[in-house]
């Protein structure tokens, strides 16, 4: 840890961004939302909506394991954006509801044991960050939790909808 926080300041800064990852904060968690879920509606857009909850997920999922292949390091490419981003067979993503939710899962599970590495620098750039003042572990974390409260947030109306 060379974050220039003093230790106990560090411990308390990951546990607030644990929190934020992993609990009910100001926002619904993925899990509770998930929960009677009426999966097989999840592939159907509704009230003309641009996405149907299974693209959403899908987007999720995908979209968490790009932030981790950029903060691990080695060769990286950014998807196109928004292109790349999103499934582009809308009716497969819905097919694979259970494995979209476990790969999300073990895909949070990774980034967590990052968070919660000592060796893990809160305030330095990450690998494929860009120079100095570029994209910083504590931002990526951050990043994640935004991009999360977001989209669960869209799946739990879609859930009020589609039931």
């Amino acid at each position: 840890m060379t974050t220039g926080l003093s230790p106990e300041a560090d411990t308390a800064l990951r546990a607030h961004i644990r929190a934020l990852l992993t609990q009910a904060q100001a926002h619904e968690m993925l899990d509770d939302v998930l929960v009677d879920f009426p999966t097989a509606r999840a592939g159907q857009r509704v009230h003309g909506l641009p996405y149907s909850a299974s693209e959403i997920l899908w987007h999720l999922r995908f979209t968490l394991r790009d932030i981790l292949d950029f903060v691990q390091g080695g060769a990286y490419e950014h998807p196109k954006w928004p292109d790349g981003y999103w499934p582009h067979d809308p009716e497969g993503s819905a097919r694979e509801w259970d494995a979209q939710v476990a790969a999300l899962h073990a895909d949070m599970d990774a980034l967590l044991a990052l968070l919660d590495d000592p060796a893990t620098d809160l305030l330095a750039v990450v690998p494929n960050g860009v120079g100095a003042g570029g994209q910083t572990w504590l931002r990526e974390f951050l990043l994640v939790a935004d991009h999360n409260a977001y989209h669960v947030a869209q799946l739990a109306l879609l859930r009020r909808l589609l039931t």
